[in-house]
């Protein structure tokens, strides 16, 4: 599939036009479309078009994986100032700030892309034969699960956002354009996933599309609605019955029993690193490919380099990794208080790699995990453990060298959007907001992946993983908010799940205070994203309307505090 993808961008690219002017860019277009997508083997070259963005630097290739999602209780930026790349994760930046507004953009241009697609598969297909119409049935469901995904993240980052349902409305003059009702979006998002839901095969029922790696299926569909349930019915909409909606949604795909949990925690991380495709989790996975590490034209991302662990050039065989993205101490204190959970060590990389491609900083004499002794001293060590990095995406453990790109910047190494685990955790916190307290269901799903993070079975019992019986509806709420934070760490869910549970500005400060009683001196440790001015309540929930279309479409009100 990743083969696949590289060689039919350049015709793709060249077929698929873009979307005017505000939402998206000018409007390019070299191929006659009416003389394309006349069965379902040219649909289906377009239709991996409509995937295409999702490499982007502006999308999961930097922006939405890594740069958008920093300055959490969990993970910051690396440095004390917010210069540069720092601006954005210490929330320090305007609504003129360029990534969020190509972000933005780019987001628009796959809404764009998806909808000048299922338009022209729609008037098209009725030509096809009979086998072509079902396959062109499954690609609309592909097109309208992605056009769902993109408005996703459009809307619960942005807020306020216009609805583009169509490619007429997107040559309308900008001075037309107006902003939808959130509530609404969620909606429109809602019906893309149920038609997904109702017209994709389960990845392990697909005998239709040959190939299906790394694509949108009917398990791709219910996770991801299940999870727009769950933060529509949190801040800033606050449509509580839509907890409901989530816990009956995520549990269609539990007993499907068509996805579950891989045995091993770690398998995961080889298989992103080398670029292996395992549907029994992954339910979203942005694939990545370099053929000639051209930084230009490959689909590759910043995965491992910039939020992987940190390690020096050795020419000829390696690029360096810049390890931007740190841990923030607290939550490896927390953490270390569960010293039987295998992700912990995982998940953190006390060490680095330097010029001998050997480990230092890495005995318990000097950033121990779990060393206790040192933390009590806030003379001894105390800067090598703010900058322990994120272990998942381990470059040098985890990438085979036949999936290596020899560069400072990019990777082969694939990202994860969703993962059924996800889903397990999601089922359980609707479960617990739906009937105000835990249930038996609500309790197997949550113990199943914590007893897989312990490296135990996930259908037997266990006193050491399992969660504590009999939790009333506040402290299994607290209970399944850690666990995300541990099954989850680093992958972009913390800080989306700090603002819809409503507590983000509440949680980066206490996390500065805490960060200041671990040093024994208030304030003394880096954490910009706290720093006075920088993060403010209810501002930060949402990123700002880009400034270059407030300009431009009067209609539009600004997020609050922008």
């Amino acid at each position: 599939m990743k083969r696949v993808i590289f060689i039919l961008t350049s015709l793709v690219l060249m077929i698929s036009t873009s979307c005017k002017d505000i939402l998206l860019e000018e409007s390019k277009t070299d191929i006659d479309k009416s003389k394309y997508m006349l069965n379902a083997a040219e649909a289906k070259n377009v239709l991996l078009g409509v995937y295409r963005n999702m490499v982007s630097d502006d999308l999961y290739g930097y922006h939405l994986s890594i740069l958008l999602t920093l300055g959490t209780d969990i993970a910051q930026v690396e440095g004390s100032t917010n210069e540069n790349f720092r601006i954005i994760p210490t929330n320090s930046f305007t609504a003129n700030q360029a990534e969020v507004q190509r972000t933005w953009g780019t987001l628009y241009n796959s809404i764009y892309n998806a909808n000048d697609f299922i338009e022209s598969l729609e008037q098209k297909m009725v030509n096809y034969t009979e086998t072509d119409k079902q396959l062109a049935q499954i690609y609309l469901g592909e097109a309208r699960g992605l056009r769902g995904l993109y408005y996703f993240e459009l809307v619960r980052r942005y807020g306020h956002i216009a609805l583009i349902t169509n490619t007429a409305m997107s040559n309308q003059a900008p001075s037309t354009f107006v902003q939808e009702d959130p509530a609404k979006v969620y909606e429109f998002i809602e019906q893309d996933l149920q038609f997904a839901i109702e017209n994709l095969p389960y990845a392990t029922d697909d005998t239709f599309r040959g190939n299906n790696s790394f694509r949108f299926s009917k398990g791709s569909a219910l996770g991801l609605l299940a999870k727009v349930y769950a933060t529509w019915a949190g801040n800033p909409v606050k449509d509580v019955s839509k907890w409901e909606m989530a816990a009956k949604t995520a549990q269609i795909l539990i007993q499907s029993n068509k996805h579950g949990l891989l045995p091993n925690y770690e398998q995961l991380w080889k298989n992103s690193g080398a670029g292996v495709w395992n549907p029994t989790e992954s339910l979203i996975e942005v694939s990545f490919f370099s053929p000639t590490a051209s930084l230009g034209s490959d689909p590759i991302g910043r995965i491992g380099k910039w939020n992987g662990v940190k390690a020096t050039t050795i020419a000829g065989e390696r690029g360096s990794n810049a390890g931007n993205v740190k841990v923030v101490h607290t939550f490896v204190l927390d953490w270390r208080n569960s010293p039987l959970d295998l992700r912990r060590d995982i998940s953190i990389a006390n060490y680095q790699y330097n010029p001998s491609k050997t480990l230092y900083a890495q005995s318990a004499s000097d950033t121990d995990l779990i060393g206790q002794a040192n933390d009590a001293d806030p003379t001894k060590k105390q800067k090598e453990k703010q900058n322990y990095t994120p272990a998942k995406w381990d470059t040098e453990k985890y990438v085979p060298q036949s999936n290596k790109l020899i560069n400072n910047d990019k990777s082969n190494v694939n990202w994860y959007v969703l993962r059924y685990a996800d889903v397990l955790l999601i089922y359980a916190e609707a479960m617990n907001e739906w009937k105000k307290a835990p249930n038996d269901d609500a309790y197997a799903a949550v113990n199943m992946v914590r007893r897989r993070g312990y490296g135990l079975p996930t259908g037997s019992g266990s006193s050491v993983a399992d969660l504590t019986a009999g939790l009333d509806y506040l402290a299994f709420q607290t209970a399944v908010r850690k666990e995300r934070a541990y099954e989850l760490a680093f992958e972009g869910s913390r800080r989306m799940d700090l603002i819809r549970w409503g507590i983000y500005f509440e949680t980066v400060k206490s996390t500065s205070q805490q960060l200041g009683i671990w040093w024994l001196s208030a304030g003394a440790p880096n954490y910009a994203v706290a720093t006075p001015g920088y993060t403010t309540k209810t501002k930060h929930d949402l990123f700002p309307i880009p400034q270059r279309d407030m300009d431009l479409m009067p209609k539009f009100d600004q997020n609050f505090g922008w």
